[in-house]
Parts: C-alpha cells; sequence; structure tokens
C-alpha cells in the first residue's frame, strides 16, 4: 500500500500496520474511536483521551520530546505525527525507526481528509466513513443555528509571559470563523505574541476567549487583559475543543452551541 500523507510524503506499507506509536493526542484519541486501541503500543504523556489510555499503553515522551530508544524498543509497524504539534527534528528521528506518516490541519475538510487516509492505512474504512458521517450532520446543524447569530470579535489566547494569541493560518482560526467570531489578529501569522496595551488598537474585541491548553489561565489573567479592553467579555473556553482535529469534533459542536448561549 502506498500513501501520500498531508505534507506530500509518499509511504509506502507491506501489510496493515498492527503496531502504532501515537505522537498526538487529538489522532490519539481518534485511534481508539476508529476501534484500534489494541494496536496501540506508544502515546505521548499528553495523551489524556479516553482517560485510562495512560495506563494501559507505553509513554513514549512529549509531543515535543521523543525517547527514541524507547520508540525502537516498541518495534513500531507505522508512528503517527502532526507537523504543527511535533518538530522536523522529531519527525527525521522517527523516519529512521519506522514508516512515518505526518497530519497538517488547518481546515475541517483536512481533518477529515485525515479521517479518511487512516480509515485506509488501518483497514478501517466503514467506521472512519462513520465518523466523518456524523461529523458532516454536527456540521451541518451547527450552521443551522449559527447562521443568524451576530458576528463577534474576538481575541483568542494561548499563552501568558509572553501573551500569544492565535492569528491566522491554524485550525483555531477556522473554527472561530465557523462560529461567527472576527478574528481580531487573523492579520497576523499563526500565534503571534502581541502588547496587551495596544489590543483596543488591534481591534477592541467584544470577546477575550481564554484557552484552558496549553496555558492555566485563571480569574488574575482575565482581570489583566480586561484593564486594557472596552467593554470585552471574558470567557474561560475548552481549547481542546477549538484545537483538536479529530473525533473530538463531534462534542465540539454541541459545545460551541452551549458557548453561544452562554454568550
Amino acid at each position: 500500500m502506498t500513501l501520500i500523507d498531508q505534507i506530500n510524503r509518499e509511504i509506502t506499507l507491506s501489510k496493515t500496520p498492527k503496531r502504532i506509536i501515537s505522537l498526538v493526542p487529538s489522532q490519539t484519541e481518534l485511534l481508539v474511536d476508529l476501534g484500534l486501541e489494541e494496536f496501540l503500543v506508544g502515546i505521548t504523556k499528553f495523551c489524556v483521551h479516553p482517560v485510562h489510555i495512560k495506563k494501559t499503553i507505553t509513554i513514549v515522551g512529549g509531543t515535543k520530546n521523543i525517547k527514541a530508544d524507547r520508540i525502537k524498543e516498541l518495534k513500531p509497524d507505522i508512528i503517527l505525527c502532526n507537523k504543527e504539534e511535533n518538530t522536523k527534528e522529531i519527525v527525521e528521528a522517527c523516519e529512521k525507526i519506522a514508516p512515518t506518516h505526518v497530519s497538517d490541519i488547518f481546515t475541517l475538510s483536512d481533518a477529515k481528509e485525515l479521517i479518511q487516509q487512516y480509515g485506509e492505512l488501518f483497514s478501517c474504512r466503514t467506521e472512519a466513513n462513520r465518523i466523518i458521517q456524523k461529523l458532516n450532520f454536527k456540521l451541518n446543524e451547527f450552521q443551522e443555528f449559527v447562521k443568524d447569530k451576530p458576528t463577534k470579535k474576538v481575541a483568542y489566547f494561548i499563552w501568558r509571559n509572553p501573551w500569544m494569541v492565535a492569528g491566522n493560518n491554524n485550525f483555531i482560526n477556522h473554527l472561530l470563523l465557523l462560529n461567527n467570531f472576527e478574528n481580531i489578529y487573523s492579520n497576523k501569522n499563526r500565534y503571534p505574541e502581541i502588547e496587551l496595551k495596544k489590543i483596543r488598537i488591534e481591534g477592541d474585541p467584544d470577546l477575550v476567549l481564554l484557552s484552558s491548553e496549553p496555558y492555566p489561565f485563571k480569574e488574575e489573567h482575565a482581570f489583566e487583559i480586561g484593564r486594557f479592553t472596552h467593554h470585552a467579555k471574558t470567557i474561560f473556553v475548552d481549547g481542546e475543543m477549538f484545537s483538536w482535529y479529530g473525533s473530538r469534533l463531534l462534542k465540539a459542536f454541541d459545545y460551541f452551541k452551549q458557548l453561544h448561549n452562554r454568550i
């Protein structure tokens, strides 16, 4: 089997992989929901869904810092990476151990393509198609729900010291747009550092969204940001719902509805 991954690398496999290492939390959850948990032999310390997974499968490091020797010992048939989550050096190290698939996700279409690729890679096309069909249904339902909602200007914070936000050219920004949220930092690329004192100049948001990951924002941070906005409402949001692109998306659109009702 030969397949082109999402950064246009060719992967050739002689048989369906039965020993899988996943270096991406959202992809680990997807594999489990595709019915592949028994074939997972290695995951990262950040793979937290489903909750029992870290107790049953070998941890091979983090998403940015892997234990290559431990990965080698597990004799994987395939290693699953992501361009944003894992570094180029990690991908190159993995390629020396086993065939390595790299995802690259900016939109829901990319997410669905990845689910489809996993369906082919792991001979679970029926399960993959089932997830995609459910996702399409949830998406259509949400688009109907949100179509008459007024557009809100937002700033989506991911880090403090330095302050960092979601800019454009990433999956978070794509989901913000689907929510009728106008990202005031969409003129900046990826995850820019910003100056709080200039937030009103940048666009004076209606909403400040503080993500639950990767930084653990608290109430004092909300007040800190609030001093520089005009009348922005600050909301703590579930970062997994805005940035995980696997089967977590099946829960995301119901979460977004609840978010709009809170607003």
